[in-house]
């Protein structure tokens, strides 16, 4: 792939998960804010709606040229969401629990570190990943 098209789909990427997230951090403030939900709770709700967006982006915007059927692709991406969850809840917990930063700084900072470093790395490599053709190997 040219570097010119690697960086078109990087980007494409991230304004879904950038999209997806506001969506996310949205629901998460609304579940703990309007709700009176404890942010775990937020942000595992948050978590969920923002992969919807999310994976619905990526599927037919940002990787469409690597659309394999969805039975392919749906469980790879649940894993990614569910480690992902994780991941923010606990950098989240952390940061809020020890450092005592306020929950809504901490999931952000926490968010910026999974996005890049595990989410979109796993997607690109593994759940819209291209396949290779016959004439390809």
């Amino acid at each position: 792939m040219s570097i010119y098209r690697e960086f078109k789909t990087f980007f494409k990427a991230q304004i879904s998960a950038f999209v997806g997230g506001v969506v996310d951090y949205m629901v998460m403030l609304a579940s703990v804010e309007i709700l009176g939900w404890h942010y775990i709770y937020g942000i595992v709700l948050g978590g969920i709606v923002g992969a919807l967006v999310n994976f619905s982006a990526n599927r037919y915007w940002s990787f469409k040229g690597r659309v394999e059927g969805l039975a392919g692709q749906l469980p790879k991406f649940i894993i990614i969401v569910v480690l992902s969850v994780m991941l923010k809840s606990m950098g989240t917990s952390v940061l809020t629990e020890i450092a005592h930063i306020d929950y809504r700084v901490s999931r952000l900072l926490t968010d910026a570190i999974v996005s890049l470093g595990f989410n979109y790395t796993l997607q690109r490599f593994w759940v819209f990943r291209k396949q290779m053709s016959l004439s390809n190997k």
